[in-house]
């Protein structure tokens, strides 16, 4: 993989740890019902790849008040954590980094509520540096993400997704949590507009590549490195890049119809499986994914060097190295 995750935000390690500490801060209320869930919940892992994006955006030009930036980068990972907590629950998802989903334990219900709490937390979290822009990013990102989900809801098992729709899906269901990310680290830092928009371009395109190279993983990992079954989104009726390209390659020599109408279904998910790993539809996805880096990195350009933009560009760089 080239880089650890540990060298990778080695600028912002110790930023990083206080965001930690803010994250497990979290479980810390009175009721012991909720501490245990919440507790379940926020130390459940994570790549914190997002508060770290925060962190180094904010660092990339000035010295930022921590106070500000710390509150802001721990409601990004928070409000990621939720719109995991109700993915799960939506989708009946019955484990999630191999550990038991909060929906398979606590019930549906109350998964919910736990996801709307982490919601409300996270936004509480950003309003404390008191930026009008900031709270409305926080707004506007939450909306997106939930038009992503529905969007993935309402073209489920519909045989016409093409590249548009899923790229403007996914622009909504990860690559706009990205672009907050790094967005709202230039705002609270007061960071010129030129930087605020690069900052945000960057986040928006790195965020599109990791969802494509998640796509590709979905099909050529094995279950035990997933955490899930393979091939989970055809599985729900879900067309990635690597199944469209596959129609696209194959229009008339598919299995992906008879998935849909649930004909031999696990017979044909394994064919299809096969037939994306054994073609030149993994190498294309890779292509297309570093493409979007390329243009991350390239929104970087108006940035002199410095540890902070050398971070963000390899992070660039292991986001398409991932291949396991």
């Amino acid at each position: 993989m080239g880089h650890s995750r540990k060298s990778l935000f080695a600028p912002v390690e110790r930023e990083l740890s206080l965001v930690e500490k803010s994250i497990r801060a979290i479980a810390d209320v009175e009721y012991p019902d909720l501490a245990e869930l919440l507790g379940y919940i926020v130390n459940s892992g994570g790549k914190r790849v997002r508060p770290a994006l925060t962190l180094l955006a904010g660092k990339l030009q000035n010295d930022p008040d921590l106070d500000i930036l710390v509150p802001v980068a721990t409601g990004v990972e928070l409000l990621h954590t939720a719109t995991l907590v109700h993915d799960d629950t939506i989708d009946l998802s019955p484990r999630r980094r191999g550990k038991p989903t909060v929906a398979s334990i606590w019930g549906w219900g109350i998964a919910t509520l736990a996801g709307d709490y982490l919601f409300s937390q996270a936004a509480e979290l950003v309003s404390r540096a008191s930026n009008i822009r900031a709270d409305r990013l926080f707004a506007q990102t939450l909306m997106a993400l939930c038009m992503g989900e529905l969007q993935g809801n309402f073209s489920s098992y519909d045989q016409n997704q093409t590249r548009q729709s899923y790229f403007r899906n996914i622009g909504n269901k990860t690559a706009s949590l990205f672009a907050m990310a790094t967005e709202s680290g230039a705002i609270v830092t007061a960071a010129s507009e030129e930087t605020i928009q690069a900052l945000r371009s960057y986040g928006y395109k790195l965020g599109m590549a990791f969802q494509v190279v998640d796509d590709i993983l979905d099909f050529t990992a094995d279950e035990e490195e997933l955490g899930k079954p393979v091939a989970s989104d055809l599985r729900q009726g879900n067309l990635t890049l690597p199944a469209i390209l596959l129609k696209e390659q194959r229009p008339h020599d598919n299995p992906i119809e008879a998935i849909f109408e649930n004909r031999q279904k696990e017979r044909n998910l394994k064919l299809a499986i096969k037939m994306i790993r054994g073609s030149e539809v993994v190498p294309e996805c890779y292509r297309i994914a570093r493409d979007f880096t390329a243009e991350a990195c390239t929104a970087l350009e108006i940035f002199p060097e410095s540890p902070y933009r050398q971070s963000l560009v390899e992070i660039a760089n292991y986001v398409v190295e991932r291949q396991e």
